[in-house]
């Protein structure tokens, strides 16, 4: 009997694969037994993640997703390497705390070109038959702070929002093409980004925090877990769902 959770020979696309969240799905993925596309801004930490990664066809390209007229260019090179893509996570993102008064127009802008636009607008691009096999997944990590809302966090929380929203309609649009759509939404993980955050905080503040996850902090493999039960076959009869691994942060 087939390993329902295996990604042998599946092609997997993912932004924000240098550091984080999208560090260890690429090297779960690989693991998997996946031919993984590396995507992100930072060349040098991108090939780190190349350098780690279990065997199999695997490369890089260092792109600001936020440059969309590049992206096309990278989907097709990578499908003529390697033929269609099977899998999609959408692991790019940023995070920003900054009280309503001192929001801008340009850091809504920001926020939602990386964290939803660049997304939607490569899954727009794979959706297209000559690019993505059927059966097809995509991923989105999200947040927690999609759904729950936190002081400082207006801009952050509402992209994040429409990122949960919008993958909904995107798969119900793209169920006709079997390709599933779905989203994860962590609370804290312990990353490179949640630490610089953290060290501008009181030792009170990260206490408070902490409690908040009765589970403790998460940690990014406990998100890339999450992204192998998706991409793979096992997870065939799931779509528009948005999956929180929280550590029971959104029980209280």
């Amino acid at each position: 009997m087939n390993n329902p959770f295996s990604l042998h020979e599946k092609n997997i696309l993912i932004t924000g694969a240098s550091s984080g969240i999208g560090r260890q799905c690429a090297l779960l993925c690989s693991l998997m037994g996946a031919n993984v596309i590396l995507v992100a801004r930072n060349e040098e930490r991108l090939k780190q993640t190349f350098l780690q990664l279990h065997s199999g066809s695997h490369f890089y390209y260092s792109q600001d997703t936020t440059q969309y007229n590049q992206l096309e260019s990278i989907i097709k090179k990578s499908v003529n390497k390697l033929g269609k893509i099977d899998g999609f996570i959408h692991s790019a993102g940023i995070e920003k705390t900054i009280p309503l008064k001192m929001m801008k127009p340009e850091i809504y802008r920001e926020l939602f070109d990386v964290n939803v636009i660049s997304g939607f607008e490569i899954a727009k691009i794979l959706s297209k038959k000559k690019y993505s096999n059927n059966d097809a997944s995509f991923v989105f990590i999200a947040s927690i702070m999609g759904i729950l809302g936190q002081s400082g966090k207006v801009g952050y929380c509402c992209s994040k929002g429409a990122l949960i929203a919008g993958m909904k309609a995107m798969a119900l649009e793209l169920a006709n093409k079997n390709i599933r759509v779905n989203c994860i939404s962590p609370a804290i993980v312990e990353t490179e980004m949640t630490k610089k955050l953290f060290e501008n905080l009181s030792k009170h503040t990260k206490e408070t925090i902490s409690k908040m996850h009765p589970l403790g902090f998460g940690k990014p493999e406990d998100v890339a877990n999450a992204c192998i039960y998706l991409l793979s076959n096992a997870s065939r009869w799931i779509t528009g769902t948005n999956m929180i691994i929280d550590g029971g942060y959104s029980a209280h």
